[in-house]
């Protein structure tokens, strides 16, 4: 009986492998990605967004259920930086600041939906 092969090499052309797997592959994008969006907070926070356009952080509180407001705070503040989120201070007192997403934020949640609805497809 023959061995099983779990590896077969593909040829593949230069242009092609670096076109994905290079420093500015669609690996390298799904990555960048990704890694915008890893938390334990983010989703629930950009789906909550995306449902109320515009909240602030003690409606995020009461609706997220089982987040703090540090971790709120920091991942609001990691949304924000990464051009997700917007962060508006009305500067006034007592301190008034709402968020929203952003149009990149909104341009995301496509692919999200997409996921949501690949999982619902394939169960476990």
């Amino acid at each position: 009986m023959e061995a099983a092969r779990t590896h077969q090499k593909v040829p593949v052309p230069s242009n092609v492998r670096i076109g994905c797997l290079g420093p500015d592959g669609a690996v390298a994008h799904v990555i960048r990605t990704l890694r915008m969006i890893s938390g334990r907070w983010k989703m629930p926070i950009l789906f909550r967004l995306y449902a109320d356009p515009t909240m602030r952080s003690s409606q995020l509180l009461r609706d997220i259920e089982g987040i703090s407001q540090k971790m709120l705070t920091q991942h609001l503040r990691e949304l924000a930086q990464e051009g997700l989120v917007d962060r508006r201070d009305f500067g006034k007192q007592p301190p008034r600041v709402e968020y929203r997403l952003t149009a990149m934020g909104y341009a995301l949640m496509p692919v999200l939906l997409a996921a949501r609805q690949f999982s619902e497809e394939h169960p476990d």
